[in-house]
């Protein structure tokens, strides 16, 4: 037993149950300063302002080094659309994600594979139309044409990968149709 019986061992209770609840507060300080200097990083490297926007590209583990991903978020939901990327979708996504520098060793890679294994967030393209929203007002009328028609073609580019039933008929599927017709709206 504690020094000082019953009433040593209360506040060595105390003691213990006080410093928990610092490391707890602690960590949580330490937590908000960290997704603060992401956001910092992140808004930076986007040119993005909206606080609400880079609170969910934190929370979506969307940072800084890994914005070059968020370009590629359209591609990730045409090739989730029918609800499975199948390996002919995941090479035209992976194909273009290296047509845009981003290489296995670039960190935005993991983040792409992980999008690819395992069905992103549905907020994800919620996030990534936020971030056209935000960037239009800062792009010539020719550059936002060039930036969708160059969006919207990776895009159909992963649809059209896997192909109709043997390869006949049509390419794209409704589902896929459909976020194809998000995408082109966002830019609206």
């Amino acid at each position: 037993m504690s020094a000082g019986g019953f009433k040593g061992r209360t506040k060595e209770l105390e003691e213990r149950f006080f410093s928990e609840q610092d490391k707890k507060l602690l960590e949580a300080l330490r937590e908000q300063a960290a997704s603060k200097e992401r956001k910092k990083a992140l808004a930076e490297a986007s040119g993005i302002a909206d606080e609400d926007l880079l609170d969910r590209l934190d929370e979506l583990d969307v940072h800084g080094e890994t914005l070059a991903a968020l370009s590629l978020v359209p591609l990730i939901a045409v090739a989730w659309a029918d609800g499975a990327v199948d390996a002919k979708e995941r090479g035209a996504v992976l194909a273009a994600a290296e047509q845009r520098g981003i290489e296995p060793q670039h960190p935005g890679h993991a983040l792409l594979e992980r999008w690819l294994q395992e069905k992103p967030d549905a907020g994800l393209l919620d996030v990534w139309k936020g971030y056209v929203a935000g960037l239009a007002p800062s792009l010539s009328q020719s550059a936002r044409d060039a930036l969708k028609t160059d969006l919207l073609g990776r895009a159909r580019a992963v649809a059209e990968a896997a192909g109709g039933l043997l390869g006949l008929g049509n390419k794209v599927s409704r589902s896929e149709q459909a976020v194809l017709d998000s995408l082109e709206k966002a830019f609206d």
